[in-house]
């Protein structure tokens, strides 16, 4: 899994997507503790998007609230972050 290489302080301002564009389940790079992260967008508005992430390389996660600056879409699969959707099987009698 390659994570973005970019300081967010110099990503140009037209290039960085507004946290509204992104919806729940979005998989994105955060930029925490000086590094990007792999993570989960739960919920986004205009202003700032909050995002379970993998703050290490451990199993553990963190949640924050992050303006767009500190956000890029991602779309390798972290295996321990991203999870298989299953669907409740329909029963039948």
């Amino acid at each position: 899994m390659s994570a973005p290489s970019v300081d967010p302080d110099r990503r140009d301002p037209a290039q960085v997507a507004s946290t509204d564009t992104y919806h729940p389940a979005d998989r994105v790079w955060v930029y925490r503790g000086g590094a990007w992260r792999a993570g989960i967008v739960e919920v986004a508005s205009r202003d700032a998007a909050t995002v379970t992430y993998r703050p290490s390389s451990s199993r553990g996660t963190g949640v924050d609230t992050l303006t767009a600056r500190y956000m890029q879409a991602r779309s390798e699969i972290d295996p321990m972050l991203d999870k298989k959707i299953v669907l409740p099987q329909s029963r039948t009698a």
